[in-house]
């Protein structure tokens, strides 16, 4: 029977003949990765569970997201994740060494190997055939603790690619493309597996900009096959031996397939406020841009920083703005000051930025009011940037770099640069920024400072709910929306109490102080709610507010885990009219006596039948008040 690249990875441990859409799937996951924005709060999650090692083949632990040091908060956070780190065996990238994903892709991902992150764009590791997946910080750290990851089996749609890439159009008009395609919603509950002839004209890099991307569409993960492309990419990295082949059969049945042709593709821009806003590049006409981000973990590598140098090569930036970029490695930076390119950077009026995430997550760089910012990212929910009235599109780095020059969005076609890549066949290979675990570890001690506070503890849930809608929301809430990044609120992620203050404060500013008053209650919303950020903290400021029912159309996947996992009830209206019909301070009954006839009723007696699509084993997390509570229940024996 033929299989898929998916397949091949997910039965050398479920060996059964198929899968079902939905079906509860759990296996083991060879490798983890944490991030300094959602990985204190992981960490401290791990520490719970009083378990000395990490007890997967590899853990990384990354400094990349908050790098701005205004007080102490960040560079204490950054000790303590050190120091634990070296206390239970992950390895650990310091700051300065870049973006989590670049470096992962460089230097620790494996083909074959099953990857989960407390980053949404883990998957980034699907280019190189590693089967990848974004998740909640206490879903790594329950699977650091040794417990199986766990996933309702999606539908596996074949990507197609044919044909090949014409100049100035790359691997992100491809995502866009797909994006135009599927929009932010169409790849919920789905995997997206990429085959075809165009496969094998596309570099490892590329690739990982397209399984970046694909995120966006609400995909569980995505993958390319390893192939002797993957081959060339880790000879470059000093690391072939870690090479497998890995492709799909040749007579693979997806359950649907998209194709692709890539000579007609042109470039392609997210227009404010979403990723699936795409239009073509030309259609846009005369619009003046004040700032020009180039960098994230979408397109920071050594093939993306050379195409910029290129277009800007010998010219001048438009004096109206201002260009930034951010090399997403150190070996990326030093290749580019290596062969000169930085220069070309420089000379042409640009800034360059740390090796790190920067302004894709609202650290720095935040556009002026009411001003157009073009940016290489993956985002561009509203106010993300760190200015709640910039508009942000997102483009390619050819497209940025072109209007960059111009002043304008701008086509880079139509500049007629010819581009010639030349990439090295041995990478610039320098890992002295990465702390390798001891193997005597017993006297390490893990640093705390004043921002570590310790975690809330979330009690078993009442039969019984009482409470008024405290807020009604739209379709596609973002976990921005739920809970702000940028660079005043990202250096809380260790301190609940104070970050819970700005819980939907860029929604209503009011919020905080009417949960409080209200002790907590009912959120209602629309389709998608929760799509973005893997950030756990915009599940756990719920339900640190008394929040534990939120009735929606339909919820993003990675936010759904995160409710279920702080003991959150994620509900869904059986009838979407009666959406229409509840309003803003009603107040409303909950009784969860019995989880298959779940009925909300008003005060006035009208009642609203609602569902969930929980598993025995996700209402019995609800019913313990959470993972947390659920696992140490389980190492107790309880």
């Amino acid at each position: 029977m033929s299989k898929s690249i998916v397949e091949k990875i997910i039965k050398k441990q479920l060996p059964r003949d198929n899968f079902v859409k939905n079906d509860e799937v759990e296996f083991e996951v060879t490798h983890t990765l944490l991030q300094d924005s959602t990985g204190t709060m992981s960490a401290l999650q791990f520490e719970s569970f009083e378990i000395s090692n990490t007890q997967v083949e590899l853990s990384v632990c990354f400094i990349d997201h908050n790098m701005f040091q205004e007080d102490y908060k960040n560079m204490e956070d950054h000790q303590y994740l050190q120091s634990f780190s070296s206390k239970h065996g992950l390895y650990f990238s310091k700051a300065g060494n870049g973006i989590c994903h670049q470096v992962f892709l460089e230097r620790f991902a494996k083909p074959g190997k099953i990857l989960v992150g407390s980053d949404s764009h883990t998957p980034t590791a699907g280019g190189i055939g590693m089967l990848a997946f974004g998740a909640g910080g206490l879903d790594v750290a329950a699977v650091m603790a040794g417990e199986k990851f766990s996933i309702k089996m999606p539908e596996l749609i074949g990507i197609k690619l044919i044909g090949n890439l014409t100049p100035m159009v790359s691997a992100k008009d491809i995502a866009l493309e797909l994006l135009r395609i599927l929009g932010v919603k169409g790849g919920v509950g789905k995997i997206l597996e990429f085959f075809g002839p165009g496969v094998k004209n596309l570099s490892v890099p590329e690739r990982s900009t397209i399984t970046n991307m694909c995120v966006e569409t609400g995909a569980t993960t995505s993958i390319f096959p390893s192939d002797i492309i993957t081959k060339r990419f880790l000879y470059s990295q000093n690391r072939v031996n870690d090479w497998i082949k890995l492709t799909a059969d040749s007579n693979t049945q997806y359950n649907e397939i998209i194709e692709i042709n890539l000579n007609e593709l042109e470039p392609l821009i997210s227009l404010p406020h979403s990723p699936g806003n795409v239009k073509k590049v030309n259609e846009l006409k005369n619009i003046p841009v004040n700032q020009v981000c180039i960098g994230s973990c979408t397109n920071s590598s050594l093939r993306d920083i050379k195409i910029v140098s290129q277009i800007l090569k010998n010219k001048k930036i438009n004096e109206n703005l201002s260009l930034v970029i951010s090399p997403g490695s150190r070996q990326v930076l030093q290749h580019i000051i290596e062969s000169g390119e930085l220069n070309d950077i420089i000379n042409s009026g640009a800034r360059l930025l740390e090796c790190a995430c920067g302004p894709c997550i609202g650290m720095g760089q935040a556009p002026f009011s009411g001003s157009t910012s073009l940016r290489t990212f993956n985002r561009n929910f509203k106010g993300r940037s760190g200015t709640n009235d910039a508009n942000v599109y997102l483009v390619s780095p050819e497209t940025a770099a072109a209007s960059a020059l111009t002043g304008y969005i701008t086509d880079p076609r139509s500049l007629n640069i010819d581009i010639k890549l030349k990439m090295p066949k041995k990478f610039m290979v320098n890992d002295n920024m990465i702390v390798t675990p001891l193997d005597n570890r017993s006297d390490i001690q893990i640093f705390r400072g004043q921002n570590i506070k310790p975690l809330p503890i979330f009690r078993k849930l009442n039969n019984k709910f009482y409470g008024k809608i405290l807020l009604k929301l739209g379709d596609n809430i973002t976990t921005d929306d739920i809970l702000p990044a940028t660079a005043h609120i990202l250096p809380l992620r260790s301190n609940i109490p104070e970050i819970t203050k700005f819980t939907f404060s860029n929604i209503r500013s009011t919020f905080y102080n009417e949960a409080i008053q209200k002790n907590g209650g009912f959120i209602v919303a629309g389709e998608n709610y929760g799509q973005g950020s893997s950030r756990e903290h915009a599940a756990i400021v719920l339900r640190y507010l008394g929040i534990n029912v939120i009735i929606a159309k339909s919820f993003a996947r990675i936010h759904i885990a995160n409710l279920i996992n702080f003991g959150i009830l994620p509900l869904i209206f059986r009838d979407k009219d009666d959406y229409d019909k509840l309003k803003e301070g009603n107040e409303l009954e909950l009784n969860l006596d019995n989880f298959d006839e779940l009925v909300l009723v008003e005060a006035s007696g009208e009642k609203y039948y609602v569902k969930h699509n929980l598993s025995e084993h996700e209402i019995s997390i609800i019913k313990a008040g959470g993972k947390m509570e659920f696992i140490k229940n389980k190492l107790r024996g309880k």
